[in-house]
């Protein structure tokens, strides 16, 4: 019934959702300090660079921005489930 761009923009807005969750997830654990507030920052920046590089290659590569957005969100999901977890 919707087209694919309808079903880039759902997945936009949920990206940008489940990224401010995170956001504040991780927010809250630099708060905190010590050795753990460090390593989620260092590993924040990693991961950054890391995704950036991959979403770079897949659209050098022909890939599409559903695609991007797809792996984008299933990064994010991961995060907030690791997250959660502590």
């Amino acid at each position: 019934m919707f087209g694919p761009m309808w079903k880039l923009g759902v997945d936009m807005t949920l990206l940008g959702l489940e990224a401010q969750t995170v956001i504040g997830l991780r927010l809250a654990k630099i708060a905190l300090g010590g050795p753990a507030a460090v390593a989620e920052a260092q590993l924040m920046v990693t991961e950054k660079v890391a995704a950036a590089g991959e979403a770079a290659v897949q659209v050098a590569t022909g890939g599409s921005a559903h695609k991007v957005v797809r792996g984008y969100r299933k990064k994010v999901r991961a995060n907030k489930r690791r997250l959660h977890k502590r």
